[in-house]
C-alpha cells in the first residue's frame, strides 16, 4: 500500500479549517507599518512577519491587526 495520502496537521499553505483563509492580494499589498518593509506570512501562526523590525502582526478572524502595540517581538 501507498502512503501518498493527505498529511497530518495543517499544509505551509493552507490555514487551519477552523481559520478563514487570507486574501493572496491583499497580504502582497500589505507592509510593515513600522519599516514599510514587505512582510511574510507565518500560517501556522498566523501571523504576519516583518523581519526588519522583529515584530508579528496577527490575523484575528481573517483580519490582519497592523498595530504595533499587538505586534508579538520576535528574537
Amino acid at each position: 500500500m501507498s502512503n501518498h495520502g493527505p498529511k497530518d496537521g495543517p499544509s505551509k499553505d493552507r490555514p487551519p479549517k477552523d481559520r478563514p483563509p487570507i486574501d493572496r492580494r491583499m497580504l502582497e499589498a500589505l507592509v510593515c507599518p513600522v519599516t514599510q518593509a514587505p512582510l511574510s506570512y507565518d500560517v501556522t501562526r498566523q501571523e504576519l512577519v516583518s523581519k526588519a523590525a522583529h515584530l508579528a502582526y496577527p490575523i484575528r478572524g481573517g483580519i490582519p491587526i497592523m498595530l504595533e502595540e499587538e505586534a508579538r517581538k520576535l528574537d
